[in-house]
């Protein structure tokens, strides 16, 4: 059964690796988790006068170092200060030098999000009047290339070690204990442990390069594994490899002193020892992925880090089980076949972690989608979509499992009857065969043959042979001539084939036919033979889950996609309305990004200022949603500030007309200038933010 099963699964492993490389392959630098939402000065914006600062606004915290953000005048030449910081919340900037002319500049930005995974783009906007530039970025390398695969595959690598580790320990622990003893599961529980260290270590070690320029030579850069280190992810990671030592330690004493142990209260205390033990660990390393991933920004990070706790725990004792259980149904001894009642409390297990990750399956869509429209509309919502259906497959093959497992339990017990029997009459065949043919020295070698015998039957008949020829060559050699019983004696060991080198090799055959037929009569089981088919349909599906499941990971959520794409369309539609605007009237609009911080605290407020000169002017103030609809907040206020002629901050508290809007007439204007206007937009009783703009008026 072995030499036509192994093809089988050989093609199978090549067909999923292939799959699973196309997938990974497919995650580029795009799929990153963090967006910008907003930016002053505005994408494609003319502005009349070169801005002091340029800011960036994202849709969650990120992290910054003297190449985040850089700004390059038309011929190429970088013209930032290289110390971007943060400003306000989630908005980022860098400071100028003074004294740029007019054309068009580059912005090109670099940083990694809250959630690990790196940002990078560009954009342009023009002082004066647009004009050609010579500055080029080229791919952004943060993330992509040769060197972002690599870290996928590790990241894959990663998850698969730490489903068979996890999983495969829990199948022994919970359901065959006697599988401590079994070799191929002992590799495989190791195999996972060696493969989650060696992942976590190249993960460690890619990290800089990856965040940073992308390069191959950085990968062994010291400078950058000891910025990594200092990084939440870094932390993370070193974490992971602490709580290996100790998963180390629980896989000596599973294989080792439990497997000696022998049943009774003490290896029960043992198995519960070990139970809580193997929980905390295998917590602890999936709060490593919880702590520094998805889980750890957006929306309700504190719920959100336990139930992703919660669903690696699910998956990996489902998956790694399933992976578990396939090894003991085509690895295992002869002689330690694993049971029915084992298969019966896997799928019990298995039951119950499917409800669990159903369960936190849809507070992580909810959490990630925030719409309906998602799930087609982004490709986080696509992804999860395929995540779905093979999770659907995959329980229904599982299902067949569960009935060829109830038909494993009933052939199990008839074997188990037969075996017994045909043991029991080969036994009592072989001693009366002995009885009759030799004396009561004959009838006690017989019996001591029998009881170590795999065949009773086969084996007494040619000892009863063997002692009958024994007997009749004695009478032989009594009954004739001193001459012919020397002649008999010779020929004794010779023709019934007595010797050890002959009785050696009839044992070795019999073995060999013990172990045949032993393979013959569990490959003949329908029940084990179809419960191993459908187990290994299921295997292969589950390592394509496991592939989706990682580029998954690696994509942009789609509520921030979502988010993103409305900020973005908001500000470009309001930067052709106000160039617009200020080519027929001099009207200004200038749109702002917030995040007060709170629950529902992001937003973009837009101020129109007409006629935008010295005087009277009429102002409005639009409050809107990142999707775009009217956002209804207690308070917004604004403020005009003059640096250059140390003029305010000149206040201004705009009526509330209707939801989202607000409006002020006979807003004084003193003097023409390069105003600051400031928007201090407050969501609740305590979360409130001030955001601010320059703008040329009069």
């Amino acid at each position: 059964m072995t030499r036509t099963i192994t093809p089988r699964l050989r093609t199978l492993v090549l067909l999923i690796l292939a799959v699973a490389g196309a997938l990974l392959a497919g995650a580029g630098p795009a799929a990153a988790h963090a967006a910008l939402t907003g930016s002053d000065p505005a994408q494609g914006v003319v502005v009349p006068k070169a801005p002091d600062q340029v800011s960036l606004t994202f849709s969650e915290n990120v992290s910054l170092n003297s190449n985040s953000i850089r700004v390059l005048d038309p011929k190429g030449k970088r013209v930032d200060t290289a110390k971007p910081d943060n400003l306000s919340g989630t908005t980022y900037g860098v400071q100028l030098k003074s004294g740029l002319g007019k054309g068009t500049y580059t912005v090109a930005w670099q940083v990694v999000s809250a959630d690990s995974h790196p940002v990078a783009g560009a954009y342009t906007f023009s002082v004066g009047a647009p004009s050609a530039t010579v500055a080029s970025v080229g791919d952004q390398g943060a993330g992509g290339g040769f060197v972002g695969w690599l870290y996928g595959f590790g990241r894959y690598l990663s998850y698969a070690g730490y489903i068979v580790l996890v999983g495969g320990a829990a199948f022994v622990l919970a359901c065959w204990q006697r599988g401590s003893g079994v070799r191929a599961l002992q590799r495989l529980v190791v195999g996972g442990w060696l493969t989650l260290t060696a992942a976590t270590l190249w993960l460690l070690l890619l990290r800089g390069s990856y965040t940073t320029s992308g390069s191959v030579g950085d990968i062994f850069d010291l400078n950058l594994l000891g910025q990594v280190l200092q990084t939440k992810t870094g932390a993370a990671l070193v974490s992971r490899l602490l709580l290996l030592a100790a998963a180390a330690l629980f896989i000596a004493v599973l294989f080792g002193a439990y497997d000696k142990r022998e049943e009774g209260a003490e290896k029960r205390d043992l198995t519960f020892g070990l139970a809580i033990g193997g929980t905390v660990v295998a917590a602890g390393l999936a709060a490593s992925w919880a702590m520094a991933e998805h889980a750890s920004t957006g929306l309700q990070p504190g719920i959100a880090m336990p139930v992703d706790v919660v669903h690696l725990l699910a998956v990996a004792t489902w998956l790694g089980g399933l992976t578990a259980l396939l090894v003991a149904l085509y690895r295992a001894p002869a002689d330690t076949p694993v049971e029915s009642a084992a298969v019966r409390r896997f799928s019990q297990v298995a039951f119950g972690s499917v409800l669990a990750l159903v369960g936190t399956g849809v507070y992580q869509s909810w959490r990630q989608l925030g719409s309906w429209s998602a799930f087609t509309d982004t490709a986080y919502g696509q992804l999860l979509l395929v995540k779905i259906a093979l999770v659907a497959l995959l329980v229904g093959i599982a299902s067949i499992s569960r009935r060829w497992t109830g038909r494993l339990a009933d052939t199990t017990l008839t074997e188990a009857g037969e075996a017994t029997g045909t043991a029991a009459a080969g036994e009592a065949t072989g001693r009366a065969a002995a009885d009759e043919a030799a004396g009561k020295a004959a009838v006690v070698k017989a019996a001591v043959t029998a009881s170590t015998a795999a065949d009773g039957a086969a084996k007494e008949t040619v000892k009863a042979s063997a002692a009958t020829k024994e007997a009749s060559g004695t009478a032989g050699a009594r009954v004739a001539g001193p001459g012919e019983e020397a002649s008999a004696g010779k020929a004794a060991p010779g023709d019934d084939g007595t010797g050890p080198e002959r009785a050696a090799q009839l044992a070795r055959q019999q073995a060999a036919k013990d172990v045949a037929r032993q393979k013959r009569v569990r490959d003949a089981d329908p029940g084990r033979f179809g419960l191993r088919r459908s187990v290994l349909a299921e295997a292969g599906v589950a390592v394509a889950l496991l592939a989706v499941t990682t580029v998954l990971t690696q994509t942009e959520p789609g509520r921030t996609e979502l988010d993103a794409k409305a900020a973005n369309s908001a500000s470009s539609s309001s930067a052709a309305s106000s160039s617009s605007a200020s080519d027929s009237s001099g009207a200004l609009t200038l749109d702002m990004s917030f995040d007060t911080g709170g629950k529902d605290g992001k937003g973009v407020v837009r101020v129109d200022l007409d006629p935008a000169t010295v005087g009277s002017n009429e102002m409005h103030v639009y409050v809107q949603r990142p999707n775009g609809r009217a956002f209804d907040i207690p308070e917004v206020k604004v403020a005009f500030t003059l640096d250059a002629k140390k003029i305010g901050p000149l206040p201004v508290a705009p009526d509330h007309i209707t939801t989202g809007h607000w409006a002020a007439n006979g807003v004084q204007i003193p003097m023409a200038g390069d105003w600051t206007v400031s928007v201090t937009v407050r969501t609740s009783d305590i979360d409130q933010v001030t955001v601010s703009k320059h703008a040329q008026i009069g």
